[in-house]
């Protein structure tokens, strides 16, 4: 069964304008599925087969004449050396749409697009199932920030098969995951990690850091949604600062987590200035801290910081998929005022707190009130984010909705 994707209005946009396309993003996040399902006609070339690779990385005029365009070579970073070969085709014939490229995400791999194909191709990033893809209630229309948040502050109704709170932190948002109920969640999660570090890590860091690196995802999975510590991180491992900060870029490139900077604008106060480190996926964030029951994740010690995560993930996917150039940011002042998101759109900026509860009244809105005055913003809105389903205007211009409809 196919799921709609938020992608694909972004990718028929690039298929109008550019000679090609790049998708990446995390690994079984459904590039090989929207592509050939959304690009009908088009031919198809798989760089995991052992021949194909052999071909492409050994003869690419060859392998480019016997897989002419339009076409979807699929796991790119697999034979990075056709770049260039691409790039003279280009030049030779500049007809868009005619080149989509599919890969994990890898920052060699990004460098040589960037550098070979720099004008010539959209890069787009697909990342697990958005809330609203896995409930059908795409609404692209909605495609700018300001549109979307907007219409989430005006009540809207909770849709009639919302996904249950314990269910999208223990299942995230993996195609396979969430479409295939027969399947283990444990041991595809586990076997998922396997091949992430097998294939992705294995050649960029030492064979005897191996382990070390697992124990790394792991830790970071318990620190989700917290404000990124290097160093502590460096000291419960056991390795040096430098090399916490290449892991993390490393797990940053593969689209498995994200970073969100603290808001650079002083208000008149000291800011906090370290980013926060939020997980792409709940699922693999149960797994990985060792959650295998809703109850425990609804009600265990991570609870809190699991509903900040999949609701912030949201926002991220939504506007990375449609390409918004809205900016998002968290705020933390040195006396205590805390602002879980900050959504930077041309024209405003929207206040965001999670709240893991079904009862909200004005006094968990203070905050976003505090924000809203110190900003100096009239016409600025907040919005908390919550399970309570009474939805609309709990504080001075504060609005709680649904996490279903985030």
């Amino acid at each position: 069964m196919y799921i709609k994707r938020l992608l694909e209005k972004s990718l028929k946009e690039a298929i109008q304008s550019f000679p090609a396309i790049f998708i990446g993003g995390p690994r079984r996040s459904g590039k090989t599925t929207l592509t050939r399902t959304f690009l009908k006609g088009y031919n198809y070339v798989l760089l995991d087969e052992s021949d194909v690779r052999s071909l492409a990385i050994e003869d690419p005029r060859g392998f480019l004449e016997k897989y002419p365009p339009p076409v979807i070579i699929d796991e790119i970073q697999n034979a990075p050396g056709l770049l260039p070969y691409i790039k003279a085709r280009i030049d030779a014939h500049k007809k868009p749409g005619q080149w989509v490229l599919t890969g994990s995400q890898q920052w060699s791999l990004m460098r040589g697009i960037s550098e070979t194909l720099a004008g010539r191709i959209a890069i787009l990033h697909l990342y697990p199932f958005a809330l609203e893809e896995m409930q059908k209630i795409l609404r692209p229309h909605l495609g700018v920030a300001e549109a979307f948040v907007e219409a989430l502050m005006h009540s809207p109704k909770i849709p009639a098969k919302s996904v249950s709170l314990g269910r999208w932190f223990l299942v995230g948002g993996y195609p396979e995951v969430v479409l295939n109920h027969k399947v283990s969640r444990k041991l595809w999660f586990s076997s998922y990690l396997q091949t992430y570090i097998d294939r992705d890590v294995r050649g960029l860091i030492k064979q005897s850091n191996l382990h070390d690196f697992e124990r790394f995802i792991r830790l970071l999975a318990a620190r989700t949604a917290q404000e990124l510590n290097c160093s502590t991180l460096s000291r419960d491992i056991g390795v040096s600062v430098p090399t916490i900060k290449s892991w993390l870029t490393l797990v940053e490139a593969s689209g498995l987590v994200f970073l969100l900077m603290p808001y650079h604008k002083n208000f008149g106060k000291r800011l906090i200035k370290a980013p926060k480190c939020y997980f792409m996926d709940t699922g693999l964030v149960c797994y990985l801290s060792g959650h295998q029951v809703e109850e425990h994740a609804l009600q265990g010690p991570m609870a809190g910081a699991l509903f900040e995560t999949a609701c912030v993930s949201q926002f991220y996917k939504r506007f990375s998929a449609l390409v918004d150039p809205c900016s998002l940011y968290y705020y933390r002042s040195t006396d205590g005022l805390e602002v879980d998101l900050l959504i930077e759109t041309g024209r405003q900026i929207y206040p965001v707190e999670m709240k893991l509860s079904s009862t909200i009244d004005s006094g968990k809105a203070k905050s976003l009130v505090k924000w809203l005055e110190i900003s100096k913003n009239k016409d600025a809105k907040g919005l908390i984010i919550s399970s309570s389903k009474q939805m609309g205007l709990v504080g001075n211009n504060v609005v709680n909705c649904h996490y279903s409809l985030v």
